[in-house]
């Protein structure tokens, strides 16, 4: 066995990663409490897992029909998505579109004006120019919603910095830049983030599916809750469920993961661009992953532990180790290293003996094995919290959807975690943030054209 071929001192300094269930469990004691902190009135503003109402209250019952769009903002790239809601049919179809880096870094009416005029273009294209559709907005950045179309920029995340944008409301920015246009007729019907859009594309399909995770380059998990449970929730309309968007990235920004943090991830945190801040995103996200992987090789290198000691350039270079790679290594099968000596190479690395290719894989395994394990305790915290028989898990994101073990760690950790009587299922999301935009703006209109009836 290749792991045979890992020295005992290596296996003694990744030790820091391995969890014991104690830890575990009062890892998803602290979350539970967290999610009551982020729920209560007088608790919210200082909890560090904020859990905000979505104000999505109707799930998709498989009834809903028509045309929608849906715009889906999340990073250098955006999305335009038209979407025909037959019986138990859809089609899609979609456009991507930059985001130059001057507009990024400009203002907010620039990023609107250029949204707005992507749009139109997309309507020509798809020969909808003259109709009046509903759209769905999919904004994966941190959002206070203070209804279903009204959605509160917190801050900045992934490289953007567009002026007078922070504290507004996006959707009425959308809705400004539309009408400078004057050409084209939408209704914004829903404002949501990605996690809410996976679990509203999943719930499409599967009506089971109560939680939505993003394990991606970041994390995130969306959930069902009592109504009664959301205390910043002052309507009352007989309705018995509000979809919450946790913002679990958050967790462990007071301090309650020290416990189980290493060096390694200090280090990640303290040459991040938000330092002290989304602490649990740090240990379990795709933006991080492969940097704590080159951390531990790293120091590992300077033990004399690997490479015979010598690193190499590339090696000691911040960010040079992506999370791509932590799959690749650990897709090899069992004594083969054809991957591991491909990244290896790349990384000038030609070097490397066997022993050290068993090694970095050995590392990537205790990296991504604890990722697994802490996102498992966060959905098992949920399950337990939501207490339902029965649900299904809508996940999406690059990080569960290619390591090759991601998935199978979590359901056997879940699994352990979650309390007896419970049953879930791991679903892998089919485009939830173009989609599930579609279906919050459908849904939407669904419910108002019920009222108005």
């Amino acid at each position: 066995m290749a792991a045979d071929l890992v020295n005992p001192r290596i296996r003694e300094e990744c030790r820091v990663f391995h969890m014991s269930d104690t830890q575990i469990k009062e890892v998803m004691s602290r979350l539970h409490n967290e999610l009551v902190r982020g729920l209560g009135k007088n608790t919210h503003s200082k909890a560090s897992v904020k859990c905000w109402l979505t104000y999505i209250q109707d799930l998709p019952n498989g009834k809903e029909r028509g045309k929608f769009l849906a715009l889906d903002l999340g990073g250098t790239n955006f999305r335009v998505l038209i979407i025909n809601l037959g019986d138990n049919h859809f089609d899609m179809q979609s456009k991507i579109y930059a985001v130059p880096n001057h507009i990024m870094t400009g203002t907010g009416v620039a990023l609107f004006d250029h949204i707005a005029e992507c749009l139109a273009n997309f309507m020509k294209e798809h020969e909808v120019y003259d109709e009046r559709l509903a759209l769905g907005f999919t904004f994966s950045f941190p959002l206070k919603q203070t209804g279903l179309t009204k959605g509160i920029l917190q801050r900045w995340t992934k490289g953007f910095s567009c002026s007078g944008v922070v504290n507004e409301d996006v959707v009425q920015a959308l809705k400004d830049a539309i009408s400078r246009r004057g050409d084209i007729q939408i209704d914004v019907c829903g404002i949501l983030n990605d996690t809410t859009g996976t679990l509203m594309s999943c719930a499409w399909k599967n009506h089971n599916c109560k939680i939505g995770l993003i394990a991606g380059t970041g994390s995130n998990a969306c959930y069902v809750e009592k109504t009664e449970n959301c205390e910043l929730f002052e309507e009352n309309n007989g309705k018995l469920q509000m979809l919450i968007n946790t913002e679990w990235g958050a967790f462990g920004d007071d301090g309650s993961l020290d416990f189980i943090r290493t060096e390694f991830d200090r280090e990640v945190d303290t040459h991040s661009i938000n330092r002290g801040k989304q602490i649990f995103e740090k240990m379990i996200a795709g933006m991080y992953l492969g940097e704590i992987v080159r951390l531990a090789l790293e120091k590992l290198t300077r033990m004399d532990l690997l490479f015979d000691g010598r690193g190499s350039d590339l090696l000691f270079k911040r960010n040079s180790f992506y999370t791509k790679y932590v799959s690749e290594i650990e897709s090899d099968l069992p004594g083969e290293f054809t991957s591991c000596r491909d990244v290896l190479e790349e990384l000038g690395l030609a070097h490397a003996t066997e022993a050290d290719m068993a090694a970095v894989r050995y590392v990537c395994e205790c990296v991504s094995r604890r990722a697994a394990h802490l996102v498992s305790a966060g959905i098992a915290t949920l399950l337990n919290k939501m207490n339902d028989p029965v649900v299904t898990v809508g996940i999406d994101g690059s990080v569960y959807r290619f390591h090759p073990h991601f998935h199978t760690l979590m359901c056997e950790k879940i699994e352990y975690l979650v309390r007896p009587g419970i049953t879930f299922d791991l679903m892998l999301s089919e485009d939830g943030s173009g989609r599930g935009a579609a279906l919050v703006a459908a849904v939407a209109c669904h419910q108002s054209q019920q009222q108005g009836a």
